[in-house]
């Protein structure tokens, strides 16, 4: 029997999980024994006949049935229940979760259930799960390991700190593409310009969300439950060259900074390989030819979603869900020309006032709390077209 670690990549056709599988090929401690994908049933074929898995599992079921028609080699799972029994019937000993979006909370809950650990690069099972999945992590003894870079860099910063010493976190942020303009110079931004981020390579909805600072918000809620940091501990700044990833403030007054090249490689191989440092065909940084690094505020007036965030996080209870699930709604009506980029936060704004956020007493409570969200959303997106 092999002793290699048994891993499943849930969205592996998307940029991280084509980037993870890269990592596994050149890696002799992982064997591959799944693979997923929202809709992509052809470049997941692919993957499948490519790697020889056995199980995969895509999430629309139309796309499910045409995977199962072309290939007959293994058995093709359709549905959210059918990523939810991939990750169950796997045999798994590590599931990456690159899914966009809250459809990663279902798997997240259905891996750390099992007491599977989880090499977690789907934020939102964070935003929106907080506590009740670090309790059920805490409850299996499953391992949640970070997967962004800035989540990686703060995870290895803080790993080895006796109990008290880190004072505060930073998260830093690389502007995104519309970094130093002003709110008015952001009315009419086009999606093309917004999905061209000047660092790097993601798929639509994340790209806008970095265009928005969104993501700075949704990864501040990431931070505080991951290392249990409070949030007026957190700190997000503008860091354009995106070469440090994360700092921690130590109670001496030091900082230590998390720094490397821009390559998701290095969060991925360090989650798979269980906060190991493994060889990577990556070049380290030349310091010298870099001259200099750069830091700046955030802009909250032009960039209010960070704002958003924090209010929500900061009000607790169903409210992170509602931003996320408002959110999602917004950026996929920005996406298909039925937004402004400035309207997003305008319809997350709306969906907050309209539903708050109310005491979690299960994950039952935050299906519903997105449901009603994502219907307000809507209305709010068809009044101001």
């Amino acid at each position: 029997m092999s002793d290699r670690k048994r891993l499943l990549i849930l969205g592996s056709t998307g940029s991280i999980g084509r980037q993870a599988l890269d990592v596994c090929e050149r890696s002799q401690e992982l064997e591959l024994v799944g693979l997923s994908a929202e809709s992509s049933w052809e470049p997941l074929v692919e993957q499948a006949r490519a790697y020889g898995v056995e199980r995969i599992a895509l999430a629309d079921g139309d796309a499910a049935a045409r995977a199962a028609e072309s290939w007959t080699d293994g058995r093709v799972l359709a549905g959210a229940e059918g990523l939810v029994r991939l990750v169950v019937e796997s045999g798994a000993d590590l599931v990456l979760n690159s899914l966009v979006g809250s459809a990663g909370l279902a798997p997240t809950v259905a891996t750390l259930g099992e007491g599977i650990d989880l090499a977690l690069a789907n934020k939102e099972s964070l935003v929106v799960g907080g506590e009740l999945v670090t309790a059920l992590a805490e409850a299996t003894g499953a391992q949640i390991v970070p997967v962004d870079s800035e989540h990686t860099a703060l995870h290895q910063l803080i790993a080895g700190q006796p109990a008290g010493a880190v004072q505060g976190l930073t998260i830093t942020a690389s502007g995104g593409p519309f970094r130093g303009r002003s709110r008015a110079e952001l009315g009419e931004v086009t999606v093309e310009e917004a999905l061209d981020h000047p660092t790097w390579a993601m798929g639509g909805k994340i790209t806008i969300d970095s265009a928005t600072l969104m993501n700075k918000g949704l990864e501040v809620m990431e931070a505080h439950h991951l290392f249990g940091t409070p949030y007026e501990r957190i700190d997000v700044v503008v860091h354009p060259q995106s070469l440090i990833h994360g700092l921690v403030t130590l109670a001496d007054g030091a900082m230590l900074a998390h720094m490397g090249p821009p390559d998701m490689r290095i969060a991925i191989s360090y989650a798979l390989h269980g906060g190991d440092s493994v060889p990577l065909p990556i070049e380290p940084l030349d310091l010298a030819a870099l001259g200099r690094l750069e830091f700046e505020p955030v802009d909250v007036e032009a960039f209010p979603c960070l704002r958003l965030a924090r209010e929500a996080a900061l009000a607790g209870g169903t409210a992170p869900c509602v931003l996320n699930a408002a959110n999602e709604i917004a950026v996929h009506a920005f996406l298909a020309g039925g937004l402004r980029f400035l309207e997003i936060a305008e319809v997350i704004e709306r969906t907050l006032a309209g539903l708050g956020g109310a005491p979690v007493t299960g994950f039952e409570s935050l299906y519903e709390a997105d449901r009603l969200a994502r219907e307000l959303a809507g209305e709010a997106v068809a009044a101001l077209r």
